[in-house]
């Protein structure tokens, strides 16, 4: 080799090691601000899970506070119900029954009154097609006067709260 082989090698060799100290440096900032990325998402993750679950709480305890809000209200409403109720029971039992089936009417309609309020309704069954939706046949009873699958009696009410079904109403159904 020559003088001038050797001289060109050797600023090769400079070369190279400068382009590999470059490239090492280019690598770990690059590593560098990878790293930085991960932790802000960490961070960020970190932070969306605590917000997630502050919420989920929040939502939890507001629904728990509506229901016995709810609860509150339907048992407040009851207790004049109650009242009357009490006092029937406190009267003589001389006094005449007239006057005792009167307050118990006037208890009657005060719950009815209380329902309408609330949204409960009575489902109308006399004379209607059985539908085991709405209804739950106990008896089934032959009859001329009426069609089949017809209900014929209504032996304990049903109720509903809107479009849900509280609880079916008790009936008989006429057979052929």
């Amino acid at each position: 080799m020559t003088d001038h082989d050797d001289s060109s090698q050797a600023s090769t060799d400079v070369a190279d090691v400068s382009a590999d100290a470059a490239d090492s440096e280019a690598t770990a900032a690059a590593l560098a601000q990878l790293r930085q990325d991960r932790d802000t998402l960490q961070d960020r993750l970190l932070r969306t899970a605590a917000e997630f679950d502050n919420y989920r709480k929040r939502v939890d305890r507001e629904r728990r506070d509506q229901a016995d809000a709810a609860m509150a209200d339907a048992i407040e409403d009851l207790l004049p119900i109650i009242d009357n109720m009490e006092l029937a029971l406190q009267a003589s039992s001389g006094t005449e029954t007239d006057v005792y089936r009167k307050g118990v009417e006037l208890i009657h309609q005060q719950m009815m009154d209380l329902l309408r309020k609330r949204g409960v309704k009575h489902i109308q069954v006399v004379g209607a097609d059985f539908d085991p939706r709405f209804h739950q046949a106990v008896v089934h009873e032959v009859s001329g006067e009426h069609r089949e699958g017809e209900v014929m009696a209504e032996l304990r009410r049903g109720y509903m709260l809107g479009e849900r079904l509280l609880r079916p109403a008790m009936v008989k159904v006429a057979k052929a």
